[in-house]
């Protein structure tokens, strides 16, 4: 709409357009927000997962070892402490890889703010600011 068209309404009805328009950009920034923070929120419960995998693997790596020990202790020199160091060291390996995946996966996710619905609600602000500024 130009300029002209602008000066020949009322100002009631300016005032009902710009009610409007910002009812509307406030609706789609919420929206915007709302799904970013979805997007953050999944990051985040699928790394929490997987740390969680890597924990309880651990925690099985741990007992494995254990295990290994007191079967070192009991019979020096039977394969039955080997097997069970071989499936600690396996646990473990798993239980590593689980718990960088899950650091990594928590990491991209990023703090929990809606970045993006700040930064455009930001430039609205300044584009509203600057044409307000105009005669």
């Amino acid at each position: 709409m130009s300029n002209n068209d602008m000066s020949d309404q009322s100002l009631g009805d300016l005032a009902k357009r710009l009610s409007e328009q910002t009812s509307t950009l406030v609706r789609q920034e919420l929206a915007l927000a709302r799904a970013e923070m979805q997007e953050k929120g999944k990051r985040f419960g699928l790394g929490g997962g997987l740390l969680g995998a890597g924990g309880l693997l651990g925690l099985y790596a741990l007992g494995a070892l254990v295990a290994g020990l007191i079967l070192i202790l009991i019979e020096i020199g039977v394969d039955g402490w080997l097997s069970a160091l071989v499936v600690a060291a396996v646990l473990a390996a798993v239980a590593g890889g689980l718990a960088l995946a899950g650091r990594k996966q928590v990491q991209e996710a990023g703090p929990p703010a809606p970045e993006q619905a700040i930064e455009t609600t930001r430039q609205d602000v300044e584009h509203v600011k600057e044409r307000a500024r105009r005669p």
